[in-house]
Order: C-alpha cells, then structure tokens, then sequence
C-alpha cells in the first residue's frame, strides 16, 4: 500500500512538474505552482536593483574619491576606475563559469553577492574608520599629506572586492531569473523574453537612484555616510535575493565547459582521416532521455562546422581497451558536438557589440568633453555637462516598457513572431540608432565650431553660446539603441546557448561592455598619434576648438556602418539552435 502511494505521488510530482528539468532547492523536479514565475522573479529584479544602487553608488562619484581624498592626480586616478570598472564586467566569466560548471547559479549568485557586500563593508570602514582613513588636507587646501601604502592597499582591496562580487553574480542572477519560466511552456517562454527587460531597467533604476541621491550625500555630507548607504543597499540585495531561496527553479550543473569543447576539438582532430556519414542519424548520441551532459536537453544536428562531426562518428577504437565504455575523448555524442558549433556561432555575434560597446562608451567621455565647451547655464543654474547622462538613463527607462507594450505588438501583427522582432533583429537595430546618435553628435559638433568661429571665441576660455541641450538627442539615443541591443543580447545569449553553459553565454554581454572600453581608449590613442604629427594638435586636443571633434564623430559613424554591415552578415549566416523535445524538433528563433 505504501509503495503504491508513493509510486502515485511519484507519478503526480511527474505531471506537475517543469517541462525543462529544473529542479527546486532540495534536488527534487520543481512543482510549477509552487516555484518560479514573477513572484522568484521580482525577488531577483530587486536584487539586482539594490546591487546596481550600491555599485553605482560608488561607480559614478569613484574619481572624486580618488583625486579628493587619496589625493591621486586626474590621469592617474582615471585610469585606475578605468581598470576597476573594466574588472567589474570581465569578473562576469568567473561567475558565468562556476555557475554552470560547479556550483549551479543560485549558489554561485549567492557566494558572489556575499563578497560583493564584504567589499562594501572593508570599504566603508576605510572611509569612517580613523586607523584606515586617508590623511585630510590642510582647511586652505594648500597641503595635502600623502595616503600611506598600507591605507591605499585596503581601498584598493575592498574595492577590487566589490568588482568580483559584482561582476561574478550578475551572469548567474541573470540567468536564474530567466531559469524562474519553463522553457517547455510556451506561454511562460514568453515572460522569460519580457523578464530581460525588466531586469535591464532594474539596474537602470538603480544607477539613476544611485547619480542622484547617494552622489549628493557623498559630495555633501560625507563619504562615509554616501559608502554607508551603498552598504545598506547591498544588505537589501542579499536579503532579498534569500528570501526566494525555498521557492527558485534551478538547472543542474553540466561540468566544466572548456573540458567538453577540448573533448570534441581532440576527437574530431584523432579522427581527421574518417569521413563523417552525411546521414545524421549515424552519429552517436546517447538513447536515453535527456543528453549525457548533466542539466542540458538534447541539441539536434546542424549541418554547420560538418568536420567537428567526426567527433561524433563512431570506430572501433573508441571503446576504452577491455570495457565497453566509450573514450569521451574519442567520441562525443551530437549534443556535446552542437553545442561547440553553438559557441563558434555566437561568437561573432558577440565580437560585432563589441564596438557597440566603443561607441556606446563615448557618452561618458567626449560628449561630457564636448558638453563642457557649450553653454550650460539655464535659468542661473550651471548643469554639469555629465548630467545630461541622466537623459540616457531616462530614455532606457521609457523605451524599454514601450518596446514590451508598443513595438513588440506592432511586431506581432507585421511579422507574424510571438516576440515582435526576433533578439538579431532586435540587436540590429540597436546598432542603427547607435550610428545615427554618433551622427548627430558629429553635426552638433560641426555647429559648435561654427559658432566658436563666428563669435571669436576660439582660443577663448569662455563657452560657447550654444545651449547643452542640444546634445540631448544624442544622449537620447545612446539610451534607445541600448534598449535594444544590450537587453536583446541578454535574450539572445540566453536562448541560443545549451542549457548547460547558459551563464557563461549570458557573461559574454558585460565582457563586451568592458572590452568596448579598452577599444575605445586604443582608438583615441591611435587617432591622436595620426593626427597630430608635426605640428598638428589632432581632432582631439585639450581645446577643441582648435581640434576636429566632428571628424572623430564620422569616423566612429563609419566604423558602426561597417560594424552593422558585419552584423548582418553573420545574423543571415546564423542556425538557431534546435533542441530535441521529445524526438519531436521545434525550431528555436531568438
């Protein structure tokens, strides 16, 4: 009797639970109505909110920080949160690579958040604690006594310590997130696409919060307290993310990775001599339910990369010498085969934002630089030219429900696609409204020479009569194209990646972002070294009236039309990826 009722809750469990193997806390298949959906969801949005707060928090007013109370110098102190926040996004792959290999994301988001909110902590301390404190200048300002090594080795630790939690939670939280909606429920499937947005516009939140209040009370109050309150932020995203613990959906972890993708290149390489069958059907796969990587489905056959499938292509010296157990160094089954083809796919996709991310980067650098030379005074209030910033993050924060309630219906009725526009096609317009604000940031620089020009003023240490808010379309745009593109990466690295390695892919959106940074010095440098042989200043002197800031402008406009036009190759060229549901191939579009 007993082994009947527990064969029919067996049974019972079966049918109520998810469609995609996820699991719940404790390893048991979780029950849809008790798990997941927008109730774990949220919880995770408000994690990431309270994360980007904090982080933001210390982000956006770091440089001040540096050059006021370290008393480092500009370029010095510049190029030391150029590293600190380049190391926030790559951290991303460590955490992307422990959540799918080992930990499993819930954990791995989890270990991470705590260090992220250790760091916040050490920090506070070094800016309240007497002991840890940077020495404060003379009241004239005329002497400032220089910080000690063992003081700026404890700022840098604590804030080193927050780019690795920061940076290693963010690819786990966000597939987690998406992980909270069956990818076997279609109607589900479909808030997992309007859950990137959310999650975009968390952090958007969160940095807008950040600019504003906390960067006020750093300035004006102190520190300590500003570091304070970016603690208590971070106490917030650690709690919030726990409570959703008992209820979240969790994929197994699949193992390491890069041992499975050096697995295939071995095999297929040993095996350079066979000629794989033209029939798939004769590749090996493994004939039970499920693939025989741990927490990913099967990946059907793609036509693609046809010489990685001699790994596939089974011999007789497969077989370990006096067992019947394959090598898996000679022989891989197709999902382990698809899934490097999946890789080398999405690579370059993922290599074409990154120059999206180049131009996307110069709204915190020369527009600032161009801002600073246009009149900013408005109604007897000076502007700061950085502020126009927040027009960006206002633009995020208006075109992401609107693209959800707007242009994804609209998309429906003309294309006929339950998502509106596909992720690649989303990217793609991203990149053309990134090139379109390059342009009219290139025409507003044309107009504010001609106006430097005409009044005189071009060796003047006066601004030009020409409003800030003109550059208030290119900011606006800047916010639109990301909108586009970087929440329609997240969905695209998300679905079009094997369940096993999802995390990882996910991590490949803010090392774009980081990369994108470092290309975008590089061609600063570059420029400048063309342009300014012999006695030339080049386009980008320390007066910009007497540079070609507008030609700088066409060149990155130039560069993102080609950009586009390597983008769309590629998007022409890509297989979506097509799992196995049951023997039954449904197509996958991103």
């Amino acid at each position: 009797m007993s082994f009947q009722e527990d064969n029919q809750k067996g049974k019972q469990l079966n049918r109520e639970a998810t469609g995609d193997g996820t699991l719940d806390l404790f390893g048991r298949p979780a029950v849809k109505c008790k798990t997941g959906g927008w109730f774990t969801s949220s919880l995770i949005l408000g994690t990431q909110g309270f994360a980007a707060v904090g982080y933001f928090g210390v982000c956006t007013n770091l440089i001040l920080y540096l050059t006021r109370v370290l008393h480092e110098g500009n370029a010095v102190a510049a190029n030391n949160v150029s590293n600190w926040i380049g190391t926030s996004y790559v951290t991303s792959l460590i955490g992307g690579f422990l959540g799918d290999a080992y930990l499993g994301r819930f954990w791995t988001a989890a270990v991470f958040l705590v260090i992220y909110l250790l760091g916040m902590v050490l920090l506070t301390l070094t800016a309240t604690v007497k002991a840890f404190k940077p020495p404060a200048c003379t009241r004239n300002q005329s002497f400032c006594p220089k910080t000690s090594p063992e003081k700026t080795t404890l700022l840098y630790v604590a804030l080193y310590i927050i780019a690795l939690g920061y940076g290693g939670h963010q690819p786990c939280l966000t597939s987690l997130g998406a992980d909270q909606f069956d990818k076997e429920d279609p109607k589900e499937q479909t808030e997992a696409t309007r859950f990137f947005s959310w999650y975009y516009m968390s952090i958007t939140f969160g940095a807008i919060t950040a600019g504003v209040l906390f960067v006020y009370v750093e300035d004006n109050i102190g520190w300590g307290v500003g570091f304070g309150l970016s603690t208590a932020a971070a106490v917030a995203a650690v709690v919030a993310f726990f409570i959703g613990a008992p209820r979240y959906r969790q994929q197994r972890t699949g193992g390491n990775p890069f041992t499975r993708v050096a697995q295939v290149f071995n095999a297929a390489l040993h095996k350079h001599h066979v000629k794989a069958p033209s029939d798939s059907s004769l590749l090996y796969e493994v004939d039970f339910k499920g693939s025989a990587i741990q927490g990913s489905r099967k990946i059907l056959h793609s036509d693609e990369f046809r010489y990685l499938d001699k790994a596939a292509t089974e011999i007789d010296s497969d077989t370990v010498a006096g067992t019947s157990e394959k090598n898996p160094w000679r022989l891989c089954t197709i999902t382990q085969v698809e899934e490097v083809k999946c890789i080398l796919r999405i690579l370059p996709i993922w290599a074409s934002s990154i120059l999206f991310s180049t131009l996307y980067t110069q709204m915190s650098t020369l527009f600032v630089e161009q801002g600073a030379t246009m009149n900013t005074h408005v109604a007897g209030f000076k502007i700061p030219p950085a502020s126009l910033s927040t027009f960006t993050m206002i633009s995020v924060l208006l075109s992401a429900p609107t693209y959800e309630y707007v242009v994804v219906p609209l998309g429906r009725k003309i294309t006929g696609n339950k998502r509106g526009l596909t992720s690649l096609q989303r990217m793609g317009a991203g990149l053309i409204v990134v090139t379109v604000a390059m342009i009219f940031a290139a025409l507003v620089e044309i107009f504010r020479l001609k106006s430097a020009r005409a009044h005189g003023l071009i060796d003047a240490a006066k601004p030009v009569p020409m409003s800030v808010f003109w550059q208030i379309p290119q900011y606006f745009l800047v916010g639109a194209s990301e909108v586009f593109t970087y929440i329609g990466q997240l969905d695209f690295f998300y679905e079009q990646s094997p369940d096993a390695i999802r995390s990882l892919s996910v991590a490949l959106s803010p090392t774009s972002f980081a990369l994108g940074n470092y290309v975008s010095s590089l061609l600063v440098t570059c420029v400048m070294e063309l342009t300014s042989k012999g006695a030339r200043l080049g386009w980008i002197p320390n007066n910009l009236n007497r540079g070609h800031l507008d030609y700088y402008f066409w060149l990155l406009s130039a560069i993102s039309i080609l950009n586009l036009a390597f983008y769309l190759a590629c998007a022409i060229w890509y297989k979506f990826i097509q799992i196995d549901r049951h023997d039954d191939a449904a197509r996958e579009e991103p």
